[in-house]
């Protein structure tokens, strides 16, 4: 399962962010640096509205999203990069995620601490942002050593890494992140073996107060952070109130949605973000139904047919002769599969195909 990372300066709501994240309060959120030392990991439901009315056609009850995980990582503060604070944990934690979700305060609080003294969203993401860049220099230079004796003796595939080492390390050097080179895929393989963490998919959580929710679009803090990350990571903002999804947590539902519409908010902040972080790793979602639920899938943009069954079970995969397919739009347009295929919406694919999102998927095989 592919994982995301919550990052940022300690006291920002990281913490209270993957409670709400993950409906649960297993991850202590109090007023203090580093409250959180070792990470916190969940499981969480991507938020799905195509799985009722797929399962409406399909006249069944049960109904199973398809999941990301998330997890809590310590407070990074400036020197990180040099084991200051908790840099080291942190590092070697965001390490082992596949994308970020960097939680940057955008509101006011005597009550809250703030670890610089004051919040100022952009000086805050380049803190976290530097001290990533720091480290990225330190692993190039480690992967220089390696290769030097091979750079030194002509091999050629040293050659061709170092070409590409070096102009990772002039964009690093003018402090911009490893993402915004603009790389071909052979390129960043060749860069590969840096495991390097500015090249890392980021989105930003802009977290606001519950007072200012409904009007963060008018947020001088909001509007900052929206400019400076699209402009200088390529990256996209998600608005989250993390105190007030961590409170709509202990909720139903219903009852969630309720008291969102009494803030005139019409959707979670929380179901924004998940669902942005889902497409920030490169995800697609396929369903499949039977007589008793219907199911999504996870599976990366590109995957085929083949793959998409052997997501299921490796026998699948294995025996796969081919899938039959339909959109889920085109389903529940038609009403049933039988109308479907006489409207000419129904599809035999092979191994090859490339699923698209969305698609409703029966394999057939053979072990």
């Amino acid at each position: 399962m592919l994982k995301a990372g919550i990052v940022g300066l300690p006291n920002v709501g990281k913490s209270t962010l993957f409670n709400a994240l993950t409906r649960s309060h297993k991850a202590p959120a109090d007023n203090y640096p580093f409250c959180t030392i070792e990470p916190n990991i969940g499981v969480v439901a991507v938020p799905e509205p195509r799985l009722a009315q797929i399962a409406a056609v399909a006249k069944v009850s049960r109904q199973v999203p398809t999941t990301i995980e998330f997890v809590d990582i310590a407070g990074l503060v400036k020197g990180a990069s040099r084991g200051e604070g908790l840099g080291n944990k942190f590092l070697s934690h965001i390490r082992e995620v596949d994308a970020i979700v960097h939680v940057v305060r955008c509101f006011e609080d005597p009550d809250i601490h703030h670890v610089t003294g004051a919040p100022d969203p952009i000086r805050d993401i380049d803190i976290v942002t530097t001290e990533l860049i720091l480290a990225d220099l330190e692993a190039l230079r480690r992967r220089r050593e390696r290769i030097s004796k091979d750079v030194k003796s002509g091999e050629k595939h040293a050659l061709a890494e170092n070409q590409i080492l070096d102009r990772v390390e002039a964009h690093l050097n003018q402090g911009k992140p490893a993402a915004t080179l603009h790389f071909a895929r052979e390129e960043w393989e060749l860069a590969r073996n840096c495991f390097l963490l500015t090249a890392k998919p980021v989105i930003y959580a802009a977290n606001v107060k519950e007072s200012e929710l409904a009007t963060a679009s008018d947020n001088p803090l909001v509007a900052a952070v929206r400019d400076y990350v699209q402009t200088h990571h390529l990256c996209e903002t998600v608005v989250v109130c993390a105190q007030l999804e961590s409170d709509l947590a202990d909720l139903s539902p219903e009852e969630a949605r309720e008291y969102l519409a009494t803030l005139g908010v019409q959707e979670s902040g929380v179901a924004a973000l998940i669902r942005s972080t889902y497409n920030l790793l490169g995800l697609r979602t396929f369903f499949t139904f039977n007589d008793e639920e219907v199911r999504a899938w996870t599976l990366r943009a590109g995957d085929t047919a083949s793959r998409a069954a052997g997501i299921i079970h490796t026998d699948f995969e294995r025996g796969f002769i081919k899938a039959e397919r339909i959109h889920w739009a085109d389903l529940v347009k038609c009403g049933s599969v039988a109308l479907a295929r006489q409207t000419g919406h129904y599809s035999h694919e092979g191994r090859d195909y490339v699923v698209r999102d969305g698609d409703v998927l029966l394999f057939r095989f053979n072990v």
